[in-house]
């Protein structure tokens, strides 16, 4: 899943111009990373300090077996990770990265904590067996980033769903009974794509759009205190779509709009968009773009009366008024996010961050 690209570097701009260094960018699931050695001295890579990542299915079943999967800093599934469910529950990654527990009983969230991460999952009521479902998906998923699909019934253990992207098997990171997270298969082409997920309880399909997402290098080539582009475009559909870039190295470039941008691509034959960068100074830098799924404001309001108890006292009516604003004014998403991110950035690491930032990723 790793692609290597030659840019030029960034250089420092002195009276004269300085030659070029070969630069290598890697796209795997986690992001971009572009590698350009100082002149000057050496700086560690961004990927030595990125904590280990906890991937959770979206939604769990009160008293049903669920299985989570914690990621390296390679992007590769991690053995060996204690990973803390709630307040007792502590479980350790096996060596296929991944670890089942049984969803406690009685809570509507669970936070799971490990290596310095959290995650966070609603928990709903278990469902009549025999109750019909329908997958769901969203519209447009990425070739090399995670998706969730719910609905049908799943088995809790990951290699017992056996997912399907037009006929090329699909990796499963994360089980419930009522949600998978899914890799796609590095060979499925971008496009119209069917979802077939089939297992001992049946069989379940539906279609969305593959794409995958490419950068350009910057335009002109990045030299310290001088303005560049990033330009993205995108493969396999040509639908405006949003995509959100994070600047995950903001002492070497820095987005002009803020360093997490939403960008809405241009949609047609040339579907594309781009971000306006200014290079701050030699060394390495990195960036990851994802595609966003439609906001989903019933799942954040649960995440937001999740998170009041926990809140300080300044902050608690505020997380009641959005979670009721954004069920009667669903269209207020954009606006509350950006409210929650200012939260969230002024708040030390705690459960109570993670039910924020869980509640601003469901808005966005």
């Amino acid at each position: 899943m790793t692609r290597n690209f030659f840019f030029p570097s960034v250089s420092h701009a002195k009276s004269r111009s300085v030659k070029s260094v070969a630069v290598v960018l890697f796209i795997s699931s986690i992001g971009w990373l572009v590698r350009i050695p100082a002149r000057a001295r050496a700086q560690s890579s961004p990927s030595t300090t990125w904590a280990v990542s906890i991937v959770l299915p979206p939604k769990l079943v009160a008293g049903k077996i669920a299985t989570l999967a914690a990621l390296g800093v390679d992007g590769r599934l991690a053995e060996g990770i204690t990973v803390t469910i709630g307040d007792t529950l502590r479980v350790t990654t096996d060596k296929t990265g991944r670890a089942t527990f049984t969803t406690p009983s009685g809570a509507a969230v669970i936070i799971a904590n490990g290596s310095g991460n959290s995650a966070a999952a609603l928990v709903d009521a278990a469902e009549p067996a025999n109750e019909k479902k329908a997958l769901s998906v969203s519209a447009a998923i990425s070739l090399v980033d995670q998706f969730s699909v719910c609905g049908g019934h799943f088995l809790e253990q990951a290699d017992a769903n056996r997912v399907t992207l037009n006929d090329e098997r699909a990796f499963v990171l994360a089980a419930s009974p009522e949600c998978l997270v899914v890799l796609a298969n590095p060979r499925t082409l971008p496009g119209p794509t069917k979802v077939a997920i089939e297992n001992s309880s049946g069989r379940w399909e539906a279609n969305t759009t593959l794409v995958s997402l490419h950068f350009d290098p910057p335009i002109p080539a990045l030299v310290p205190e001088r303005k560049s582009k990033l330009s993205l475009h995108v493969q396999g559909s040509d639908q405006p779509l949003h995509v959100l870039v994070e600047n995950r190295t903001p002492g070497v470039i820095r987005f002009l709009r803020g360093d997490t941008q939403t960008l809405l691509t241009s949609g047609g034959e040339g579907n594309s968009g781009e971000v306006n960068i200014i290079a701050i100074s030699t060394g390495d830098y990195s960036f990851h773009a994802r595609i966003l799924p439609a906001p989903a404001p019933a799942s954040a309001a649960r995440y937001l009366l999740a998170a009041e108890p926990l809140a300080p006292k300044e902050w608690k009516s505020h997380l009641n008024n959005y979670a009721r604003e954004i069920e009667h004014h669903p269209g207020d998403a954009a606006k509350i996010s950006r409210e929650l991110q200012i939260i969230a950035s002024g708040t030390m690491a705690s459960d109570f961050k993670t039910l924020l930032e869980a509640a601003r990723s469901a808005l966005q």
